[in-house]
């Protein structure tokens, strides 16, 4: 059996959360050189560098990611076994840290997220919203337990990770009261030159819009495009064109933003995904998210795996 340093992986830990070898030797109270030379006995022991300079700040590897994670339960486990010894509380909240697709609409994430603020144990949730390759990044350093995003994860990607379909649904055209107004009575073919705001290239609404507007000849006037689907709906508010967003959100939409539905359409689907580390999800907030998705959020659901 090999044998971990638990003293050269605190120092290499309080490093990492303290943010610098001068802070950590603060805290510990130890000379750089000592901390340094800890840190270096931990590498040796694990077969790899934990940090990398740049310039003059040091950045953890993928391992010292890996090992930071690690050392966090640890530690906190650790905590845990002392304040239960010493008769101490120990009741905390269950932390479910999510990583958003930053094409995810807002209130998609919201209400796949909510759920798991109503389950009966305390959750205390962490977002992080970033490009899709980023957050899975994370998600296979565990430093995120479920990633949310509107398509499946493509094949061939060196990390191992599972795709769990939520549900899908149609997309709705909204526009500002005067120009819905306008489109609404023959709509499809009331989109053909009129103003439309998209979402970017290589997004899966943006393949499935262009797709169904050929199918039908239709051919749009593109006024403006975006990587934000909130700046989208700003501009759609304001009276700068059509925008289209999943019909499952279309009441929060015309609450939130102001604007009139112009017509719906089920020939372009939108898919959400919750993509976890595991096959079969065992984080008990992970679980209620997809349990309540498919339950109440959406209709005619198969799980993916």
């Amino acid at each position: 059996m090999e044998w971990l340093n638990y003293h050269h992986l605190l120092y290499f830990w309080t490093v990492m959360y303290e943010g610098s070898v001068t802070a950590a030797c603060s805290k510990l109270r130890l000379s750089p050189s000592t901390v340094s030379i800890q840190v270096g006995k931990l590498e040796e022991s694990l077969g790899g560098k934990l940090f990398r300079r740049i310039g003059r700040n040091l950045e953890p590897t993928e391992l010292g990611r890996l090992v930071f994670h690690y050392a966090n339960e640890i530690f906190s486990l650790g905590r845990e076994m002392m304040d239960t010894v010493r008769g101490r509380s120990t009741v905390g909240p269950l932390t479910l840290k999510a990583g958003i697709v930053n094409v995810l609409p807002k209130l998609i994430a919201r209400k796949l997220l909510e759920p798991a603020l109503s389950f009966s144990a305390k959750i205390h949730l962490v977002c992080h919203e970033d490009k899709e390759d980023r957050l899975l990044a994370e998600l296979a350093m565990h430093n995120l337990d479920v990633v949310l995003t509107d398509s499946p994860v493509r094949k061939g990607l060196s990390i191992k990770v599972y795709n769990h379909l939520l549900g899908e649904c149609g997309v709705t055209f909204f526009a500002s009261k005067k120009l819905a107004a306008r489109l609404k009575k023959h709509f499809p073919e009331s989109l053909n030159s009129s103003p439309m705001l998209l979402p970017l290239h290589m997004t899966t609404l943006r393949e499935g819009l262009e797709r169904w507007f050929e199918s039908l000849s239709l051919k749009p006037t593109t006024v403006a495009e975006f990587d934000d689907s909130a700046l989208m709906k700003a501009f759609g508010q304001n009276g700068h064109g059509v925008f289209a967003a999943p019909s499952v959100i279309e009441k929060e939409v015309q609450h939130q933003h102001d604007v009139h539905i112009v017509g719906r359409t089920d020939a372009v689907r939108e898919r959400f995904f919750a993509i976890s580390y595991e096959r079969i999800v065992k984080n008990p907030a992970v679980t209620v998210i997809t349990s309540e998705a498919r339950r109440s959020l959406f209709v005619n659901n198969k799980d993916s795996l």
